[in-house]
Protein backbone atom coordinates (compact mmCIF):
# COMPACT_ATOMS: atom_id res chain seq x y z
CA UNK A 1 0.00 0.00 0.00
CA UNK A 2 1.41 3.02 -0.88
CA UNK A 3 1.04 6.58 1.22
CA UNK A 4 -0.32 9.67 -1.31
CA UNK A 5 3.16 10.77 -1.98
CA UNK A 6 4.25 14.15 -1.42
CA UNK A 7 4.43 16.67 -4.39
CA UNK A 8 7.84 16.97 -4.18
CA UNK A 9 9.06 13.53 -4.97
CA UNK A 10 10.78 12.97 -8.49
CA UNK A 11 8.15 10.65 -10.50
CA UNK A 12 4.75 11.17 -8.39
CA UNK A 13 1.63 11.71 -10.24
CA UNK A 14 -1.15 13.38 -8.53
CA UNK A 15 -4.37 11.83 -8.04
CA UNK A 16 -7.06 13.23 -10.58
CA UNK A 17 -9.93 15.03 -9.76
CA UNK A 18 -11.85 12.22 -9.05
CA UNK A 19 -9.81 10.50 -7.25
CA UNK A 20 -9.11 13.79 -5.21
CA UNK A 21 -13.00 13.94 -4.63
CA UNK A 22 -13.10 10.39 -3.04
CA UNK A 23 -10.30 10.58 -1.06
CA UNK A 24 -11.35 14.18 1.17
CA UNK A 25 -14.86 12.33 0.83
CA UNK A 26 -14.17 8.72 2.68
CA UNK A 27 -10.59 8.03 3.66
CA UNK A 28 -8.82 9.54 6.90
CA UNK A 29 -5.83 11.33 6.80
CA UNK A 30 -2.75 10.19 8.55
CA UNK A 31 0.93 10.53 8.57
CA UNK A 32 3.45 7.88 9.60
CA UNK A 33 5.32 8.73 12.76
CA UNK A 34 7.54 5.43 12.81
CA UNK A 35 8.88 2.48 10.72
CA UNK A 36 11.14 -0.02 12.54
CA UNK A 37 12.41 -2.82 10.66
CA UNK A 38 11.93 -6.00 13.28
CA UNK A 39 12.93 -8.88 10.86
CA UNK A 40 13.88 -9.36 7.37
CA UNK A 41 11.20 -8.22 5.32
CA UNK A 42 9.36 -6.92 7.93
CA UNK A 43 8.47 -3.22 9.40
CA UNK A 44 6.18 -2.05 11.99
CA UNK A 45 4.33 1.17 10.60
CA UNK A 46 2.84 3.72 13.13
CA UNK A 47 0.53 5.92 11.65
CA UNK A 48 -0.93 9.10 13.87
CA UNK A 49 -3.81 11.73 12.35
CA UNK A 50 -6.63 13.34 14.55
CA UNK A 51 -8.94 11.89 11.79
CA UNK A 52 -7.93 8.19 13.44
CA UNK A 53 -9.62 9.50 16.75
CA UNK A 54 -12.31 8.09 18.24
CA UNK A 55 -12.97 4.96 15.66
CA UNK A 56 -14.21 1.52 16.99
CA UNK A 57 -12.17 -1.11 15.88
CA UNK A 58 -11.90 -4.70 17.02
CA UNK A 59 -9.03 -7.18 16.22
CA UNK A 60 -9.42 -8.81 12.41
CA UNK A 61 -10.64 -5.45 10.86
CA UNK A 62 -8.85 -4.39 8.12
CA UNK A 63 -7.64 -1.08 6.21
CA UNK A 64 -6.77 -0.34 3.10
CA UNK A 65 -4.34 2.69 2.09
CA UNK A 66 -4.36 4.28 -1.13
CA UNK A 67 -1.90 3.92 -3.62
CA UNK A 68 -1.66 7.21 -5.05
CA UNK A 69 -5.37 6.95 -6.32
CA UNK A 70 -8.73 6.55 -4.45
CA UNK A 71 -9.62 3.66 -7.24
CA UNK A 72 -5.73 1.94 -6.37
CA UNK A 73 -5.19 0.97 -2.75
CA UNK A 74 -3.89 -2.31 -0.41
CA UNK A 75 -4.63 -3.75 2.08
CA UNK A 76 -3.71 -4.14 5.83
CA UNK A 77 -4.64 -5.91 9.27
CA UNK A 78 -3.53 -3.32 12.13
CA UNK A 79 -2.19 -4.71 15.41
CA UNK A 80 -3.59 -2.35 17.49
CA UNK A 81 -5.46 1.09 17.33
CA UNK A 82 -5.74 3.79 19.96
CA UNK A 83 -8.65 5.76 19.53
CA UNK A 84 -8.00 8.29 21.94
CA UNK A 85 -4.70 9.37 20.75
CA UNK A 86 -5.35 8.68 17.05
CA UNK A 87 -2.18 6.42 16.92
CA UNK A 88 -2.53 2.81 14.60
CA UNK A 89 0.02 0.54 14.20
CA UNK A 90 0.14 -2.23 11.31
CA UNK A 91 3.19 -4.72 10.92
CA UNK A 92 3.81 -4.82 7.40
CA UNK A 93 5.81 -7.38 5.13
CA UNK A 94 7.32 -7.14 2.33
CA UNK A 95 5.79 -10.04 -0.12
CA UNK A 96 6.87 -9.59 -3.95
CA UNK A 97 7.75 -6.75 -5.44
CA UNK A 98 4.43 -5.29 -5.15
CA UNK A 99 3.07 -1.68 -4.54
CA UNK A 100 2.13 -3.05 -1.27
CA UNK A 101 5.43 -3.96 -0.87
CA UNK A 102 7.30 -1.25 -1.73
CA UNK A 103 5.04 1.48 0.82
CA UNK A 104 6.40 -0.69 3.35
CA UNK A 105 9.74 -1.26 2.02
CA UNK A 106 9.81 2.89 1.46
CA UNK A 107 7.59 4.06 4.65
CA UNK A 108 9.52 6.97 6.59
CA UNK A 109 8.46 9.20 9.46
CA UNK A 110 6.59 12.76 8.34
CA UNK A 111 4.55 10.64 4.95
CA UNK A 112 1.70 11.00 4.47
CA UNK A 113 -1.07 8.57 3.48
CA UNK A 114 -5.05 8.51 2.84
CA UNK A 115 -6.63 5.37 5.03
CA UNK A 116 -10.25 3.88 4.35
CA UNK A 117 -11.53 2.24 7.07
CA UNK A 118 -11.68 0.58 9.31
CA UNK A 119 -13.58 -2.41 8.21
CA UNK A 120 -14.87 -5.88 8.34
CA UNK A 121 -12.98 -8.48 7.21
CA UNK A 122 -12.27 -11.74 9.34
CA UNK A 123 -15.15 -12.22 12.43
CA UNK A 124 -13.37 -13.99 15.43
CA UNK A 125 -15.77 -13.23 17.83
CA UNK A 126 -18.32 -15.62 16.82
CA UNK A 127 -15.96 -18.16 17.67
CA UNK A 128 -16.07 -19.69 21.40
CA UNK A 129 -13.54 -21.70 22.90
CA UNK A 130 -9.75 -21.07 22.61
CA UNK A 131 -8.50 -20.09 19.25
CA UNK A 132 -6.59 -21.56 16.80
CA UNK A 133 -4.92 -18.99 14.13
CA UNK A 134 -3.36 -20.71 10.92
CA UNK A 135 -1.57 -18.40 8.78
CA UNK A 136 1.91 -17.22 7.43
CA UNK A 137 4.08 -13.92 7.32
CA UNK A 138 0.51 -11.58 6.18
CA UNK A 139 -0.80 -13.01 9.55
CA UNK A 140 1.51 -12.38 12.49
CA UNK A 141 0.22 -9.16 13.25
CA UNK A 142 -3.33 -10.11 13.35
CA UNK A 143 -1.93 -12.78 16.00
CA UNK A 144 -0.57 -10.20 17.87
CA UNK A 145 -4.18 -7.96 17.81
CA UNK A 146 -6.45 -11.57 18.54
CA UNK A 147 -4.17 -12.22 21.95
CA UNK A 148 -4.32 -9.21 23.28
CA UNK A 149 -7.06 -8.03 22.64
CA UNK A 150 -8.45 -10.40 24.79
CA UNK A 151 -6.06 -11.89 27.01
CA UNK A 152 -8.45 -14.34 28.87
CA UNK A 153 -8.93 -16.13 25.19
CA UNK A 154 -6.23 -18.35 24.91
CA UNK A 155 -4.98 -17.45 21.55
CA UNK A 156 -2.26 -20.17 19.72
CA UNK A 157 -0.89 -19.00 16.63
CA UNK A 158 0.20 -21.87 13.45
CA UNK A 159 2.28 -19.80 10.21
CA UNK A 160 3.94 -21.24 6.89
CA UNK A 161 6.60 -18.84 6.60
CA UNK A 162 10.33 -18.78 4.29
CA UNK A 163 12.40 -17.54 6.61
CA UNK A 164 11.83 -19.35 10.21
CA UNK A 165 14.27 -17.01 12.30
CA UNK A 166 13.17 -14.12 11.01
CA UNK A 167 9.60 -14.30 11.43
CA UNK A 168 10.75 -15.89 15.26
CA UNK A 169 12.89 -12.71 15.86
CA UNK A 170 9.52 -10.62 15.02
CA UNK A 171 7.06 -13.05 17.70
CA UNK A 172 9.96 -12.32 20.06
CA UNK A 173 9.74 -8.37 19.44
CA UNK A 174 6.03 -8.37 19.76
CA UNK A 175 6.38 -10.40 22.51
CA UNK A 176 3.50 -13.00 21.19
CA UNK A 177 3.80 -16.40 22.92
CA UNK A 178 1.99 -20.14 21.88
CA UNK A 179 3.66 -19.64 18.25
CA UNK A 180 4.73 -22.52 15.79
CA UNK A 181 6.27 -22.07 12.77
CA UNK A 182 6.59 -24.34 9.74
CA UNK A 183 9.58 -23.29 7.31
CA UNK A 184 7.93 -23.09 3.77
CA UNK A 185 8.84 -25.91 1.39
CA UNK A 186 8.65 -26.02 -2.65
CA UNK A 187 6.22 -28.88 -2.30
CA UNK A 188 4.22 -27.88 0.11
CA UNK A 189 5.11 -30.50 2.31
CA UNK A 190 4.95 -28.42 5.42
CA UNK A 191 1.34 -28.54 4.85
CA UNK A 192 1.21 -31.95 6.58
CA UNK A 193 3.31 -30.96 9.43
CA UNK A 194 0.19 -28.40 9.66
CA UNK A 195 -2.61 -30.30 9.03
CA UNK A 196 -1.24 -32.90 11.81
CA UNK A 197 -1.73 -30.71 14.56
CA UNK A 198 -5.56 -30.30 13.59
CA UNK A 199 -6.80 -33.15 15.51
CA UNK A 200 -6.19 -32.47 18.59
CA UNK A 201 -6.98 -28.74 18.06
CA UNK A 202 -10.40 -29.82 17.45
CA UNK A 203 -10.85 -32.50 19.71
CA UNK A 204 -10.03 -29.70 22.27
CA UNK A 205 -12.76 -27.67 21.09
CA UNK A 206 -11.19 -25.01 19.92
CA UNK A 207 -12.21 -22.69 17.11
CA UNK A 208 -10.13 -22.23 14.01
CA UNK A 209 -9.28 -18.63 12.00
CA UNK A 210 -7.56 -19.68 8.62
CA UNK A 211 -5.96 -16.51 7.03
CA UNK A 212 -2.60 -15.93 4.75
CA UNK A 213 -2.21 -17.68 1.53
CA UNK A 214 -5.78 -18.66 -0.50
CA UNK A 215 -4.71 -22.52 -1.06
CA UNK A 216 -3.47 -23.09 2.08
CA UNK A 217 -6.91 -22.38 3.29
CA UNK A 218 -8.46 -24.41 1.15
CA UNK A 219 -6.37 -27.26 2.00
CA UNK A 220 -6.76 -26.80 5.64
CA UNK A 221 -10.19 -25.99 5.79
CA UNK A 222 -10.61 -29.38 4.00
CA UNK A 223 -8.88 -31.32 6.45
CA UNK A 224 -10.93 -29.51 9.15
CA UNK A 225 -14.75 -30.97 7.08
CA UNK A 226 -13.09 -34.39 7.45
CA UNK A 227 -12.48 -34.32 10.91
CA UNK A 228 -15.60 -33.11 11.62
CA UNK A 229 -15.34 -29.81 12.52
CA UNK A 230 -18.33 -27.30 12.19
CA UNK A 231 -18.56 -24.52 10.12
CA UNK A 232 -19.87 -22.60 13.07
CA UNK A 233 -16.16 -23.04 14.76
CA UNK A 234 -14.31 -21.71 11.19
CA UNK A 235 -13.18 -18.23 9.84
CA UNK A 236 -11.13 -17.83 7.25
CA UNK A 237 -10.02 -15.00 4.91
CA UNK A 238 -7.50 -15.04 1.78
CA UNK A 239 -5.25 -12.03 2.06
CA UNK A 240 -3.35 -13.14 -0.69
CA UNK A 241 -3.00 -15.59 -3.49
CA UNK A 242 -0.22 -16.44 -6.30
CA UNK A 243 -0.47 -14.55 -9.47
CA UNK A 244 -3.21 -12.00 -7.66
CA UNK A 245 -2.89 -8.37 -7.15
CA UNK A 246 -3.97 -6.21 -4.41
CA UNK A 247 -6.71 -9.87 -3.10
CA UNK A 248 -8.73 -7.98 -0.38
Amino acid sequence: MLPMESPERPGTKAPGRISQALIRLLMKRATITASERLGEGFALITLEGPALKGVAWTAGQKIQIAMGSAFTARTYTPIEWNAETGRVCILGYMHGEGPGSAWVRDAAPGDSCDIFGPRASLDTGRLTGPLALFGDETSIGLGYALAWQDPARPVASYFEVGDVEASCRVAEQLGLERISLFARSPDDEHLADMEARLEALAASGASFALTGKAGTIQRLRQALKRLGVPAARIATKAYWAPGKAGLD
